[in-house]
């Protein structure tokens, strides 16, 4: 029997991600923030555990008025934008507060615009 030592990026992912996810849970005053990262969009999403319910949602796809411009990051300011959106969101279902799901991403780049990108919208972290 041979042992697979070596995964593949999504395996190592998805496995850092459990370990990120064993110590968060979203409550429906405190839901968890939880992020999505593809090579082209990213997604944000607004979860109550408790009930296994997506509060709110948004996507990069979402976001109009990015422009690329010669040496313009456009995907961080698109991400910007969608943590703009969810918490905008977030504040029409009356929600202020939230747990951050980095979902087993660096907290660096497109994620980490999201992140402040709710700060900015007036998301607690």
């Amino acid at each position: 029997m041979r042992i697979k030592r070596f995964k593949t990026k999504k395996e190592k992912r998805e496995r850092r991600h459990l370990k990120v996810r064993a110590g968060l849970t979203g409550t429906a005053l405190r839901p968890r923030l939880s992020i999505f990262r593809s090579n082209k969009h990213i997604v944000a999403q607004l979860i109550n555990d408790e009930l296994g319910q997506t509060i709110v949602a948004a996507s990069s796809a979402e976001v109009k008025g990015v422009k690329n411009k010669k040496g313009d990051f456009v995907k961080i300011k698109q991400s910007e934008g969608v943590g703009q959106l969810i918490a905008e969101r977030a504040k029409a279902k009356k929600i202020t507060k939230a747990v951050f799901d980095r979902g087993g991403y660096r907290y660096a780049g497109r994620v980490k615009a999201v992140a402040d990108g709710a700060r900015a919208g007036g998301l607690e972290f």
